[in-house]
């Protein structure tokens, strides 16, 4: 799937209502909060949240898959939608991204999208990915954002899918970083998901 710029009418309404969200601030845009969500240092952090929870329930199938046709600040709102709601229809789609990773940032999103929803398959991208990408010297990608989802299921799902890839690491270009803090970065990340549709549920 390769990407498209935004220039429909149809376009530029979905990434003023999802992926922008505050017109007000470009510094304060949602798509800026997500590369790093759990310390965001937004002023308007309640409101942030709470949108985000909602529009991660209410919004379509149809219009999540039209961000994911667009650019890196389109494709990381939609991931982390998904991931929210536990859109689980688009692991395949999600897979795909990640493994052709044509944009920068995007992949944090399908990564825990992909721990979010918590199944077998779910580690079989992720280590399909890591087989891909991690023997290369020449792709500093979304390798340590995959290690963490897959060590995070490893824990889930009684498994030990990361071991062969933790045994590669030092010789990877993400020696210098310990794969227990990317598992420790997912876990935070996941436990901001956890914790945003909780306390913002339904009423």
């Amino acid at each position: 799937m390769t990407f498209r710029a935004p220039s429909t009418p149809q376009d530029l309404a979905l990434i003023r209502r999802y992926v922008v969200w505050n017109p007000e601030s470009y510094a304060t845009s949602r798509y800026r909060s997500l590369r790093n969500p759990i310390q965001p240092r937004r002023p308007d952090i309640d409101a942030f949240e709470a949108a985000l929870a909602s529009d991660a329930r209410e919004i379509s199938d149809g219009d999540l898959s039209a961000l994911l046709e667009l650019e890196w600040r389109s494709r990381i709102t939609a991931g982390w939608l998904i991931a929210l709601d536990r859109r689980s229809q688009f692991r395949d789609t999600l897979g795909e991204l990640l493994l052709a990773s044509e944009l920068v940032y995007a992949g944090i999103g399908y990564c825990i999208a992909l721990a979010r929803f918590g199944q077998p398959e779910d580690a079989d991208i992720l280590a399909a990915y890591l087989d891909h990408y991690l023997p290369r010297a020449d792709c500093h990608y979304n390798q340590d954002a995959a290690i963490g989802a897959l060590l995070h299921l490893d824990e889930v799902l009684g498994t030990s899918r990361a071991d062969r890839f933790i045994e590669l690491w030092p010789q990877s270009v993400f020696a210098g970083q310990d794969p227990r803090e990317c598992r420790r970065h997912t876990a935070e990340l996941y436990g901001f998901a956890d914790r945003i549709m909780s306390r913002h549920n339904r009423p």
